[in-house]
């Protein structure tokens, strides 16, 4: 479990973002030395007991480096990215997401003193327009969007240092919870039901996810600090894919809420991944059993926020 994670400074990039916030906070209560790494156009969380902020843009080569031998990490999570698909600044994504990660690695790898582990989070947007069966991590990659090609070029970057540093790449499935983005497609529904909104525009109906709970992602993720590294390429998933209906309808279950569905062309996208469900028998082979909260109680748990 995470409280088992022996005390060391981490090293989190995109501390501030919904994964990193939450991954923070676990790292801060198990009482870890936590730096994180802010982009200078984001809010910048106060720094507390157990927690410092740092405001770097990964894409400054110089900077990485110099930051990298300051704090001296014993334990890295690449989290920074550009994660949503849709994102309209092409060229940012593809700097953030591919160099960004070079220059965070190439920094690692010239200190003299090596990180235990590093756990770098790419993407089952990886697999691209997978609608049968379920996924391990042998699958081959087909990336359908400019975000999985993206993440796929991480992954190749993050080869030319296999050798010297610890690395384990994962690749999360689509999950969430509170303080998510309303630009993802969960989020967007909960809160057009806790308005009580009479109806929503969405754009693909025939989707289908393997949804976990960012509470769950992030305790993976404190789980693998502890696992001495490499460890490969680990899919974090549930192992069930949803139906965009499915979840509509447990929604109003849940809150006693009928709305009309509208599709909207404007959100409809041609290259839309239709269906993604993962495999987690390597993860489990690394970590042991892992449990997801019932997606019903996610979906709960952000309708109450």
């Amino acid at each position: 479990m995470a409280e088992d994670v022996s005390v060391s400074r981490v090293l989190v990039s995109g501390a501030s973002g919904f994964t990193g916030s939450y991954v923070t906070s676990r790292l801060i209560a198990a009482g870890h030395e936590v730096h994180g790494l802010i982009h200078a156009a984001e809010h910048t969380p106060p720094s507390g007991a157990g927690w410092m902020a740092h405001i770097v843009d990964l894409g400054d080569r110089q900077a990485v480096h110099r930051i990298v031998e300051a704090l001296a990490p014993e334990r890295v999570i690449h989290l920074a990215a550009i994660a949503f698909v849709a994102h309209g600044d092409v060229d940012g994504m593809y700097r953030t997401n591919i160099l960004g990660t070079r220059n965070l690695l190439e920094a690692l790898a010239n200190r003299d003193g090596q990180p235990g582990s590093v756990l770098l989070a790419s993407s089952a947007n990886i697999y691209g327009n997978r609608t049968e069966g379920v996924l391990d991590e042998a699958a081959p990659a087909a990336p359908a969007n400019d975000y999985g090609v993206s993440k796929l070029a991480m992954e190749y970057v993050a080869r030319l240092y296999e050798g010297r540093l610890p690395i384990t790449v994962v690749r999360p499935f689509n999950y969430t919870g509170r303080g998510q983005s309303l630009d993802f497609l969960v989020p967007k529904i909960v809160d057009h039901v806790r308005r009580r909104a009479p109806f929503i525009e969405l754009g693909n109906l025939d989707v289908a996810r393997d949804f976990s709970d960012v509470r769950g992602v992030a305790d993976i993720y404190m789980r693998l600090l502890d696992v001495p590294g490499p460890n490969g390429t680990l899919n974090i998933c549930s192992g069930r894919a949803r139906s965009l209906t499915e979840i509509l309808e447990m929604l109003e279950e849940i809150s006693g809420h009928r709305m009309e569905v509208r599709v909207n062309p404007a959100y409809v996208r041609a290259n839309e991944v239709k269906s993604l469900c993962g495999s987690r028998a390597r993860l489990e082979a690394v970590v042991g059993s892992v449990s997801m909260p019932p997606f019903e109680e996610t979906l709960r748990w952000m309708l109450e926020a």
